[in-house]
Order: C-alpha cells, then sequence, then structure tokens
C-alpha cells in the first residue's frame, strides 16, 4: 500500500495501489464527463518511457537516494507513474519502506534525518510517497512538460556496521515507469481572436504563446451558451501541474458569460501555456463559446554597457569602488516613469553567464556595475538557468546596499521569480507570479545585506527583481535612488560542504549533480549541523586511539626479530602504521586509502602467522605468503566488507597448518606441539584472543562505537600474534640475525688471489 505526503497542498494527485491491470490504464483515456457512453477521444495518444531499475540503499546523506530522470513531452494531459519494486534474498530478509520523491524541474531536495540546512537557504516541502514491497502508481492531470525527478531510497541506516557473509544480503530493486497520455490536436489561442469551441462530451484543449516581457494575460469566454439558454457550466483548467507545488489556475463558469474571466499577472514567458476547457453540463448537452485572450505587453527600459557611455560622456567613474556612477539617463527614466503607469515598466539589466566548471556558474552585469533601484518600477536581471545540466547545483544570491544611499524610511525589496519576474511591488510585495511562489529578501538601514540559497534550483530562466518602496511616507521614495551591489553564483555545494564535509559529483546517466557527504558526526545539506557532531578533542581522541592501540604490535614484532622471523617482522610494522581514524578529521593520508592499508595489513598479518606456525620450509612458505598477499590485496579490491574475502585465505592457512601438525603427529608419534606448557600458556591465550576479535569485528562494531571497538580489534590481533609465534629453533641464537649485521671492519683473505682487503 502506498502514500503520499506533502507539506504543500493543490496537486492533483491520487496514490493507489498498482495491480496487473495497471498497464493497460492508458490504453483509453478516462471519461470526460458522465455522458461519455464509452467514446473514446481520438486526439490522444498514450506513450511510455522506462528506466533501468536501481538497487535501493538505506538513507544515509543525498548520495544513498536512487535518481531517475524523465522527460515529459509536450501537450501531455495526464502522466501516470507505475513504481515497481522487487526483493532479492530469501525469506530471511524483511519487509521495508520506500520513500520516493516527485519533484518537477529538479532532484527533490529531501531530508529523512530531519537535519537543519544552512542559514538564508530556502527549501520548500518535497512530496512523497511510502510504500512497501508492493507496487504503487501515481497519477497528475496536466503535468508541466520538460524535466521530471524520481528519487527513491530505504530507510534511515542503521549504525551498526555489518559484514557480509554473516547477515543476509538482502537487495530491493526500485523501477519507475511513466506513461504519458497528450494530446495530438491542440487548438492555437491567438491574442485578441475570438476562438470558437463547443463541448459536448470530450474537453477541448488549448494553448496560448506568452512571449517575453509579458506584463499581464486576460483569458475570457464570451457568448456561452448551453442548448441556446444563458448560462456558461464550463470548467477551465490553466496552467500546468508542478511537483511539490502546484499553481494550476481552475476556474468554474456557472452564471453569464461575462463574468467569466481569468486575470494571470506575470504569466511565464517565451511558453506556450495549456488551457483545458471541460463542460458541467448533463449529458448530450452541447456548450458553445468563444475564447479570447488579450496580452499586457511590458515595454523594457534595457540597460547595458554601451548605453551607459551613451547616456552622458560627462559622468564620473568613482575609483574608490570601481562602479559607475548614476548618469542624468536615470534621472530622465525616473521623471518619465508615473505610479500606476509609464512607457516604461521595468529596467532590465543585462547579465552574462560565465561558465566556471560543471555545475559552476557565475552571473554578473555586463559591465560590472552595481544595480540602481528606485521606486517608479522595478529592475530585473536575468539568470539564464535552462541549459538542463544547471539544476544539480545550489543557487547563491548576495545582495548589498550602499549606506550612504539608503533613509531609514526606505526599503528594497526583493523578489527571486522563476518563468517570470515579479513587477507589481507597488500593489503587493508577497512576490507571487502566475504559476511560481517567489522568493523574498529586503534590504533597508538595519539590515544592509541580505543572502538566498536556492539547492537544486528549477531549470528554467530565473528573476531578480529589486524595487524601492517607503511603506510609511511614498513621496520619500519619488527621488530616492541605491546602488545594490551583486553576488550570483551557482556552485556544486555550498561553501564546499565546509571542513567536515566532501563535496562529491554524482551522476544519473549523462545527468550531474552535486552532493555533500559529511564525517566527524555532522551533517545536513551542506555539513552544517553539529548536533551530533564530535569536538576537536573527541577527534583527536579517537585518532589517538586507533593509532596508540597500534602499538600492540611493537610485542609481536619484537619476538619476531628476536626468533629471527624479519618478514613477519615487517609486516607487523606495515600493519601498526596503517590505523584507520574513522571519520576523523585528522588523517595522514586519504581516508579510502588508510582504511585499505589496514584491512589489508591485518588480513596479511593473520596469513602470515597462521604459516609460520605451520613451520614450512623457508622457500614454499615465502612463495605461500606472496601468492597470499596478492590474493588479499584482489579480494579487498573487489569487497572489503565481505568477511569470506579476509577469512577466505585464512581458513586456507589454517587449514595447511592443522595439515603439517598432523603430519608431524603420525611422524613423531607424539602430539604436536610436544610441550603441555606451550598449549597453556600460548596457544589456548593466543587462539581465545583471536576468537574474541573476530566477534568484536564480525557483530559488535557499530558507527558510535568503532572507535573503540575497532582500537580493542588491533590490540587483540596483535596479542594474538605475539602469542600464536613459534618459539625459535634451538639451534638459532637470540637475536641471531641482527649478529648477522656487521658494523665493524674485518680483515678478509681472498684465498684466490692470497689479497687482503679491508671491507
Amino acid at each position: 500500500m502506498g502514500r503520499a505526503g506533502t507539506g504543500t497542498g493543490g496537486a492533483a494527485v491520487a496514490a493507489a495501489v498498482a495491480g496487473p491491470l495497471l498497464l493497460l490504464l492508458l490504453a483509453r483515456p478516462p471519461p470526460a464527463t458522465a455522458g461519455d457512453c464509452g467514446k473514446s477521444d481520438i486526439r490522444l495518444v498514450s506513450e511510455q518511457f522506462s528506466q533501468a531499475p536501481q538497487k535501493l540503499s538505506f538513507y544515509s546523506w543525498y548520495g544513498s537516494a536512487r535518481l531517475f530522470h524523465f522527460r515529459v513531452p509536450p501537450d501531455t494531459v495526464l502522466l501516470h507513474w507505475l513504481l515497481q519494486v522487487s526483493q532479492s534474498g530469501g525469506p530471511m530478509c524483511s519487509n521495508v519502506e520506500i520513500t520516493v520523491y516527485f519533484r518537477y524541474g529538479a532532484p527533490p531536495v529531501i531530508n529523512p534525518l530531519g537535519t537543519s540546512f544552512p542559514a538564508n537557504t530556502s527549501v520548500q516541502p518535497s512530496f512523497f510517497v511510502k510504500m512497501l514491497q508492493s507496487n504503487a502508481s501515481i497519477n497528475i492531470s496536466h503535468p508541466a512538460p520538460g524535466d521530471w525527478f524520481v528519487a527513491a531510497h530505504l530507510p534511515p541506516s542503521s549504525q551498526k556496521i555489518e559484514v557480509k557473509g554473516f547477515v543476509p544480503t538482502c537487495a530491493y530493486i526500485f523501477q519507475p515507469d511513466m506513461l504519458v497520455m497528450r494530446v495530438v490536436e491542440v487548438s492555437i489561442l491567438e491574442p485578441n481572436v475570438p476562438l470558437p469551441q463547443t463541448l459536448l462530451s470530450h474537453p477541448s484543449y488549448l494553448k496560448i504563446f506568452v512571449p517575453e516581457y509579458t506584463q499581464e494575460l486576460r483569458l475570457e469566454l464570451q457568448g456561452c451558451a448551453s442548448n441556446g439558454s444563458l448560462g456558461c457550466p464550463v470548467h477551465l483548467t490553466v496552467g500546468s501541474a508542478t511537483l511539490p507545488s502546484n499553481f494550476q489556475k481552475v476556474l468554474t463558469c456557472t452564471g453569464p458569460a461575462w463574468v467569466c474571466h481569468l486575470l494571470l499577472p506575470s504569466p511565464p514567458w517565451d511558453r506556450w501555456l495549456q488551457v483545458t476547457a471541460k463542460s458541467l453540463a448533463g449529458p448530450h448537452v452541447s456548450v458553445a463559446f468563444s475564447a479570447v485572450v488579450t496580452l499586457t505587453a511590458c515595454r523594457p527600459w534595457i540597460v547595458n554597457f554601451k548605453q551607459l557611455l551613451q547616456s552622458s560622456p560627462n559622468q564620473s567613474c568613482n575609483a574608490s569602488t570601481g562602479l559607475l556612477s548614476p548618469s542624468p539617463g536615470y534621472q530622465d527614466l525616473g521623471r518619465n516613469i508615473r505610479v500606476g503607469g509609464g512607457p516604461f515598466c521595468l529596467v532590465n539589466y543585462q547579465v552574462m553567464r560565465e561558465d566556471m566548471d560543471v555545475v559552476s556558474v557565475h552571473f554578473r552585469p555586463m559591465d560590472r556595475v552595481s544595480v540602481l533601484v528606485h521606486s517608479g518600477m522595478p529592475s530585473v536581471m536575468r539568470l539564464y538557468l535552462n541549459t538542463g545540466m544547471d539544476s544539480g547545483g545550489s543557487l547563491t544570491i548576495s545582495l548589498w546596499a550602499n549606506k550612504s544611499m539608503i533613509s531609514n524610511n526606505t526599503l528594497v525589496m526583493v523578489c527571486v521569480n522563476a518563468a517570470s519576474p515579479f513587477l507589481l511591488f507597488n500593489t503587493s510585495l508577497n512576490c507571487t507570479t502566475a504559476f511560481f511562489q517567489g522568493y523574498s529578501l529586503s534590504l533597508s538601514t538595519s539590515s544592509r545585506k541580505a543572502k538566498l540559497i536556492i539547492p537544486y534550483p528549477e531549470t528554467d530562466n530565473w528573476y531578480l527583481s529589486l524595487q524601492l518602496v517607503c511603506p510609511q511616507s511614498p513621496e520619500e521614495c519619488e527621488k530616492a535612488k541605491v546602488l545594490i551591489e551583486t553576488t550570483l553564483y551557482l556552485v556544486p555545494c555550498l561553501d564546499d560542504c565546509g571542513p567536515y564535509g566532501q563535496c562529491i559529483l554524482l551522476r544519473r546517466h549523462g545527468y550531474l549533480y552535486a552532493g555533500c557527504s559529511c564525517k566527524a558526526g555532522w551533517r545536513g545539506w551542506s555539513c552544517t549541523d553539529n548536533s551530533t557532531a564530535q569536538s576537536t578533542a573527541q577527534q583527536r581522541m579517537a585518532t589517538l586511539l586507533l593509532t596508540l592501540s597500534n602499538l600492540m604490535f611493537l610485542a609481536p614484532i619484537t619476538l619476531s626479530v628476536y626468533r629471527c622471523l624479519l618478514v613477519e617482522a615487517s609486516i607487523y610494522a606495515y600493519t601498526m602504521f596503517f590505523s584507520t581514524p574513522g571519520e576523523a578529521v585528522l588523517c595522514i593520508l586519504n581516508y579510502d586509502t588508510l582504511q585499505y592499508c589496514d584491512f589489508l595489513g591485518s588480513g596479511v598479518s593473520i596469513w602470515v602467522t597462521i604459516l609460520c606456525m605451520a613451520r614450512l620450509k623457508a622457500a614454499l612458505k615465502y612463495v605461500l605468503l606472496l601468492l597470499g598477499t596478492l590474493v588479499f590485496a584482489m579480494s579487498l579490491q573487489l569487497d572489503r566488507r565481505g568477511a569470506w574475502n579476509m577469512m577466505g585465505p585464512c581458513l586456507f592457512a589454517f587449514v595447511i597448518m592443522v595439515t603439517m601438525w598432523v603430519y608431524r603427529c603420525g611422524h613423531r608419534r607424539h602430539c604436536y606441539p610436544t610441550s603441555w606448557q606451550r598449549w597453556v600458556f600460548y596457544l589456548l591465550p593466543g587462539i581465545s584472543m583471536a576468537a574474541l576479535a573476530i566477534t568484536i569485528y564480525t557483530s559488535m562494531m557499530t558507527s558510535d562505537n568503532y572507535y573503540y571497538t575497532h582500537s580493542i580489534w588491533h590490540m587483540l590481533l596483535a596479542g594474538s600474534a605475539a602469542f600464536l609465534l613459534p618459539p625459535r629453533d634451538k639451534h638459532v641464537e637470540p637475536w641471531a640475525c641482527s649478529q648477522k649485521f656487521t658494523c665493524h671492519y674485518q680483515i678478509c683473505k681472498n684465498h684466490r688471489e692470497e689479497l687482503y682487503t679491508v671491507t
């Protein structure tokens, strides 16, 4: 069973359990009215899109979620998501809850762990569906064409560090299929041209092209009649549905036709606007009307570097700030603007887009001049984020107002919107356009700086609108002007995830997006949530604990040198050096490199200790030692957490040791090792420590106690090696290896040449 949830309402979405017949859902369109009589609409065609399934992971950071990227074709009237989940791993695998997120225009911004976002970050609630292993479906009427993203993950991961091979390996495979129904015959509604329509059983599909600099759109139904009688039983749906927020406009016309109209301020620019008209009359009742659309054009005052130079030859340049001072052209513009009307409706500052790197863009005005803001009309800057590859980062907007130019009673209002700018500062300050709820900022004498961070901005043209307002005394704003400095960036990760995180570039097919992987207990979207963070003292303690615990290997190193086992001593020294400081920040090498060397050293230490106990011939022992090291290096590269990758070679060495001991027992007719003291004081303690180390390694390690359990693992491993190393041969003197390396001069005789040489 699936259930849907979101922090915002208004989306025409339904969640249901999917059965085998869901694939046939779009084979025929749903009935338009009660009197459809089963007739299908030949104007509709259905299409299906699918992507390769992905294995889900338990959530720990954004990279744990599996992302799917779809493109909805234009003129789509119904979008159907079919969510399929399969499980593998046997009956030991339990049912888990799967969370699936949907978003239009950009990857969904999710927060399953409930962590905090960085300051000045604006995040909309996500639309999601929770489901078990049963399939589910989601229907969206009149979806917006373009990029749609689906993200899925398992519940937050547990703190226990599991070793593969000791726990059942369960795989949960997720695959979404997208089925769409689109219209192949759409009537185009031209401005100021009535378009007659007749509704019976099927709806009418219309679309309007909204050109750039459209200030207002008015849609009206004229001459509406139902079977010759007055009245207009028509249901209009204007715009497309988006998630998580939906700003579709719905208009129900039941009264006289002259009152049935819809007014849309700041409609989305340079795109088609969908309109669907359905009849509310009974079966076999026709409704006739004429649809008329009126567009109010907006005349922009375009400001660029060339115009600034030509506007006044006497304008000055401020050397201290590097900014051009306001020119008389601005003053003329201010005098030509009247409150409530005028020849211009906005000042358009041209912006240059500078691509720095992958998902990294810098926006700046063409002439690097500050934006001049006044009260007559908004100053607008357009940010081009419509390439399809810009939605995987974070949009950062920083504003700063000149203190000397802003008074106590003035306020600079700023709106950040997608698709079209907010232009109605004189009537409202809510930053709401026809189909988008913008982000609001303000600058004043008490707060001259403002910052806004938008993670994963939608793929579209974004607009920054600024205007000077005077709530208490509007007359003060007539001649007031304020210079606003802007810093506009698109970055993969905010502040590169800080000192306690790593910015990782993720990829889904050809789409790239970034996420922060945190360490040392830090969490959050940009690794700024310190609610579970380790202090610097704790990080140092963890690093010292993990490092100093490896000093226990000094015991087997000393014994190995004492017994002339130099190869074994070098391997123990390698293991002692490469300790793994977990998620601590203080690392001598890359964490992944340290972890690999730690695992390799531990495995080879066990391998060489067991081979040494077998007392093989030197040539055979070193051949097996080298082959075992190569096998360990290969297996750990394949899977570092696999139990058999480390235990397999060790068991093979154990079989060799037991075989040699049994052979010696039969050959000598006596138990091997022969001394009971060797069994009681060395072998049994060493075997007990090794068994305890394996138990801790396989079943007791968690993310919280990793520093302690892994340190105990180091000490037990070193202690067991010291106890299990075989004694030296009786004919070998203690420290015999060190005696072979002489450091004094000797007189050597060459019997062949009978010469004496000093060496």
